[in-house]
């Protein structure tokens, strides 16, 4: 039996679109599966770099806290040690002496209002680093798209009829009967020359 070249030609392209739908739909499905672990790695690593930055923020907290207490200690010590070595002298806690003694409440004021203002620096720049680690999870995660088997179809599909019907055109193009020619000159010999009860 022979095979008319332009049915081979179709065939082939058959073929070649069902090798390239394959191929096509794998790659979809890889792409996916990367674009999807991508994601899961900037995830992770905006995961581990907010912990990070929690700890240091913490840390900072625990270090300011046990500076203003051991400042708040120091202070108490020299009050304590200025009133007694005050009394031992035998002066009263008024006029110049007792605004030594403010000059010592105002000091640990002033190293407590300075922790405070350092730790607030702090805090601020602990939420513009967690800004910024949302930011490049966002940068560096990518959009994912789900293999779409149907829409590769039909894309090969397509091209098979566009195989089909430019072949059809480059024969009526050369003068020779495309097949939608032929089936329609068949259909008319049936009619005109046998009866229609046995067709």
């Amino acid at each position: 039996m022979c095979i008319e070249p332009t049915t081979a030609l179709l065939i082939a392209s058959a073929a070649s679109s069902a090798m390239n739908f394959q191929q096509q739909k794998q790659q979809a499905k890889y792409r996916y599966a990367a674009q999807v672990r991508q994601n899961t790695l900037a995830r992770e690593n905006a995961i581990q770099r907010a912990a990070a930055e929690t700890l240091k923020i913490r840390q900072i907290t625990k270090q300011k806290q046990e500076k203003g207490y051991f400042a708040a200690l120091k202070a108490k010590r020299a009050r304590a040690t200025y009133i007694s070595e005050a009394g031992a002298a035998g002066l009263a806690l008024s006029g110049s002496t007792n605004a030594l003694l403010a000059n010592f409440y105002r000091q640990e004021g002033n190293y407590k209002a300075s922790l405070q203002r350092n730790m607030n620096v702090n805090i601020s720049q602990y939420r513009r680093n967690l800004e910024a680690i949302q930011f490049g999870q966002k940068a560096q995660s990518t959009y994912t798209q789900q293999p779409n088997a149907p829409l590769l179809f039909a894309s090969n599909a397509l091209n098979v009829a566009n195989t089909y019907y430019g072949m059809e055109y480059q024969k009526e193009l050369m003068g020779m009967k495309s097949q939608r020619q032929k089936t329609l000159e068949s259909n008319e010999f049936k009619q005109k020359y046998f009866n229609s009860e046995y067709i």
